[in-house]
């Protein structure tokens, strides 16, 4: 497959850039090397290769869940704006 100048300009007015006849010629040649690698990528052997989705070995990171006691309420609320019978109190939102 071949990008053409035409492809290029189709794309630009897509975009509403403006290009310049220069410009049109550049990014048609610079396309097509991109897929003429993209081709050439097609050449290579990967029945052995697994499929993956990173191409680093991930793992979740996080910390296991365990019980800890929490903060005293107290001590919670302290940097509250405001509070009420122990929980923060905050503007009714009503329409």
């Amino acid at each position: 497959m071949n990008i053409t100048t035409k492809d290029v300009q189709h794309v630009a007015k897509l975009a509403r850039l403006n290009l310049t006849p220069q410009e049109e010629e550049l990014f048609t040649g610079q396309l097509n090397a991109i897929l003429q690698y993209a081709e050439k990528l097609k050449e290579l052997d990967t029945d052995q290769v697994e499929a993956t989705t990173h191409v680093l070995p991930l793992r979740n990171v996080m910390r296991e869940d365990e019980n800890r006691p929490s903060l005293p309420i107290e001590k919670v609320l302290l940097n509250a704006p405001d509070e009420e019978d122990g929980q923060f109190k905050v503007p009714a939102v009503l329409e």
